[in-house]
């Protein structure tokens, strides 16, 4: 059988080009970015041509487009769409787009990002960010069943048959449904997100009734009582769409620029587009001809059949055009250009499958990448490998991997920054999309994530000179993100310019972020040197090296929210043991272990209740283990005060903080050294969560309460006054600025002393973040409104 080839570009969109259908063979439908869906008529044959129109412009990315066949009132069908503003809006074809749709159906309450439609046209299904998936009766316009259980956002949606549907979501899973709502059952082995689903025909030599595919990269051929039978191996990175073809093959497109066709397990044919991301395909039923939508705001149709194939020059230009794109150096590796083969390798040497890409030495001394062509029997040029744009080589650690870019990312005024790792290789709406999902945030910062991670890397395509200074810092201030502000000048959305007033701070703040796999090893590591040097007492066993391996897994689960794991008996015989470690180990190797011991106090209420065999609490544990006494470590005490910050992530840990409080004041006030940055946060943090409590407390007004409060007031003006980190001052200030709301007699003696007031003049001069500035007036806000009421 041919291969398939370029059959037309359309070049309307001003943005990526997200979903794409293919209704009949003289249909085209595509929804992007840029807040349009358009409907491509095929006009001409020979070469083929289309005409666009636009069928729907909305206010926001339009993530999702179907088409429902003709039925009686809609003869030449029905076109649905869907994106971020979460209403799928149901038109004709020939509407023009400023006239009113046939339906808009409400309901999802975050961006659609799914739909298909029953092959009986009578039930649209839709998936979304909101962990839903809705189930519509066309005609009657309502949502007639709500598909519910997934614990991430709906990627995917297939309406199988008249008597099912089936979701892939973020939490790896795919869910069985009937049409009326009824989950059926879950079908587990996915490794990662799933993000596409299609049916697969009956015919196709694994027997399998419909295929998945998502960021692990893998094609999954299942049966629907959840029996895999089979596997589909060539991607380099995420599938973002899969689609069968009549002949039974297999189409998939991902984040490696490729678009595939599977003939039974084998990739046939790879088709390498000038994009980042081929984020859809599909295809025609009636002719068997592809199209797909891609990062470059491009929509192309391909076809095996000659007379529907392109020009000859625009097929060149099509291939030309991947031969001259620029693949960043990270995506295929260490690459040892001295070690690499010469172009006459080319002539010597055929690829051993469909896809395979060599990397070569050329004349000239750069590094061009070739793929090689099963149908053409040849090796193909696939582009140039560049370095990433403003870097000079240097990557960023992060959790264990390298990146171009590491940014902090502050989301809300009184919380840590979190970090974005990047790679210039990598779609910014994907990588803001990974971000927003892993942190638990709400998808509608998804523009502003995307537009700051545009500007901060200049915007540039890969192979351009940086336009940044040399050797900017991508982990200093000018790389520093909060949704609702202006990052710069050319950044494209319109932040709001108004702050939210953010006394008193509601919420209390942890430190979770962790790489629990470095932390096991290092444990046992450590653990491994003290067998050698004997310390029998200190030693892990293999009963408690076993219940170290056991509480991996329920506590990534627990910190991510992804289970309610906080009462697996895992975690808490992960408290005991780390207690074991802290108090039993020398100083010098107790890091691992209070960093566990942080994480586990956010992620059990076991932690605020252990006691040990003496019967003394976690408190009394960290006393006994002297690390508030060895000044020289200051990154154990840090961690010690985070674990403290921790506890107030559960009830049970919130008790047990206010019962302990003269403790743990009393160890963190002896040994903050203010000129250490991460302790002095780790310490302000502990104290806007006890502000928090306190003045959230039913006890708010008892004299114990504000005596407490004038106790961490007095240090937090210590600290203000004294720390010179932009963060540490600001999370001061909140603390200062919440316990205000403990009432009249500690507001009097913060003004009658000065001293919040004097600390905060020195503030001023030194600092001029937003941010401060803000807190600060609602501070001397505060204490005017005291004053007035009097």
């Amino acid at each position: 059988m041919s291969d398939f080839k370029l059959s037309a570009s359309l070049e309307e969109h001003d943005d990526d080009v997200r979903s794409v259908a293919f209704p009949h063979s003289k249909l085209v439908l595509s929804a992007s970015r840029d807040a349009t869906v358009r409907a491509w008529k095929l006009i001409e044959t020979e070469p083929p041509q289309y005409d666009c129109s636009v069928s729907s412009h909305g206010s926001a990315f339009i993530n999702a487009v179907a088409y429902c066949p003709p039925a009686k009132g809609y003869p030449d069908g029905l076109i649905v769409s869907g994106g971020k503003d979460t209403i799928i809006e149901v038109r004709e074809p020939g509407r023009e787009p400023n006239t009113d749709a046939e339906a808009l159906l409400l309901g999802h309450a975050h961006n659609v990002c799914a739909l298909d439609v029953s092959s009986d046209g009578k039930y649209i299904v839709s998936g979304s960010w909101d962990s839903s998936a809705r189930v519509w009766g066309v005609g009657k316009w309502e949502c007639e069943a709500m598909l519910e259980g997934h614990q991430g956002s709906v990627w995917a949606v297939l309406a199988y048959d008249q008597d099912t549907i089936i979701t892939g979501c973020a939490d790896q899973g795919i869910r069985i449904f009937n049409p009326t709502g009824k989950f059926l059952h879950t079908i587990k082995g996915s490794t990662d997100v799933v993000r596409a689903l299609c049916r697969v025909v009956s015919s196709h030599p694994s027997g399998a009734d419909f295929a998945s595919a998502g960021n692990d990269g893998v094609i999954r051929l299942w049966k629907l009582n959840g029996k895999q039978v089979g596997e589909l191996n060539g991607h380099e990175s995420f599938i973002y769409s899969l689609a069968c073809l009549p002949s039974g093959e297999l189409v998939s497109s991902g984040e490696d620029r490729t678009m595939r066709i599977w003939k039974g397990n084998e990739c046939i044919q790879t088709i390498t587009h000038p994009a980042i991301s081929v984020w859809g395909v599909a295809a025609c039923l009636e002719n068997g001809d592809i199209v797909s939508g891609a990062s470059d705001k491009k929509v192309r149709v391909f076809s095996r059949a000659k007379e529907r194939q392109a020009a000859q020059e625009v097929v060149q230009a099509f291939e030309d055009s991947v031969k001259s794109s620029s693949i960043p150096k990270q995506q295929v590796g260490d690459l040892q250009k001295e070690k690499l083969p010469g172009p006459e390798f080319l002539q010597q040497k055929s690829g051993t499958k469909e896809g395979q890409v060599i990397m070569i030495k050329e004349d000239d001394g750069s590094v061009g990448a070739y793929q090689w062509s099963q149908g053409a029997q040849s090796w193909m040029s696939v582009g140039t490998v560049v370095d990433a744009v403003g870097s000079s080589g240097k990557k960023t650690d992060y959790l264990g991997k390298d990146y171009d870019y590491v940014f902090d990312v502050d989301i809300e005024d009184g919380k840590p920054p979190l970090k974005l790792p990047y790679n210039l290789s990598q779609n910014p709406y994907d990588a803001a999309t990974k971000f927003i999902q892993e942190n638990k945030l709400p998808m509608t910062y998804l523009d502003q994530v995307a537009n700051f991670i545009t500007t901060n890397t200049q915007g540039a395509t890969l192979g351009q000179s940086s336009q940044g200074p040399a050797g900017s810092d991508p982990l200093g201030t000018e790389s520093r993100y909060r949704p609702g502000e202006s990052t710069s000048a050319a950044t494209t959305s319109s932040f709001p310019q108004s702050r939210p007033k953010i006394l008193p701070q509601t919420s209390y703040l942890s430190i979770k972020t962790a790489n629990l796999r470095t932390i096991r090893k290092k444990i046992e590591e450590l653990n491994a040197q003290l067998a050698n040097e004997g310390d029998a007492d200190a030693v892990l066993n293999a009963s408690q090296l076993a219940t170290l391996a056991a509480m991996m897994k329920p506590l990534e689960q627990s910190l991510a929210g992804t289970s309610m794991a906080t009462a697996d008996e895992a975690l808490k015989d992960g408290v005991g043991l780390s207690m074991h470690m802290v108090t039993r180990w020398p100083a010098g190797q107790q890091l691992p272990a209070l960093d566990l011991l942080r994480l586990l106090t956010a992620a059990t209420p076991a932690a605020a209740s252990y006691r040990s065999p003496e019967g003394g609490t976690l408190v009394d544990g960290l006393v006994n283990s002297k690390v508030f006494e060895d000044p020289d470590r200051p990154n154990n005490i840090m961690l010690a005060v985070r674990a403290f910050s921790n506890l107030f992530e559960t009830m049970q840990g919130r008790i047990a903080a206010n019962r302990e409080f003269d403790t743990i004041y009393t160890l963190v006030e002896g040994s903050a050294d203010n000129s250490n940055r991460n302790l002095t946060i780790a310490v302000t943090t502990l104290y806007v969560n006890y502000a928090i409590l306190f003045t959230t407390s039913p006890s708010s007004a008892q004299q114990s309460t504000i005596n407490r409060g004038k106790m961490l007031m007095d240090h937090l003006i210590r600290i203000i006054q004294s720390t010179v980190d932009s963060e540490a001052v600001y999370r001061g200030l909140v603390a200062a600025g919440t316990l205000l709301s403990l009432g009249e007699e500690l507001r009097e003696t913060v003004k009658s002393s000065r001293g919040l007031e004097e600390a905060m003049q020195k503030v001023e001069k030194a600092v001029k973040e937003p941010r401060i500035k803000g807190v600060i007036g609602e501070i001397r806000a505060l204490t005017r409104k005291s004053e007035a009421a009097r």
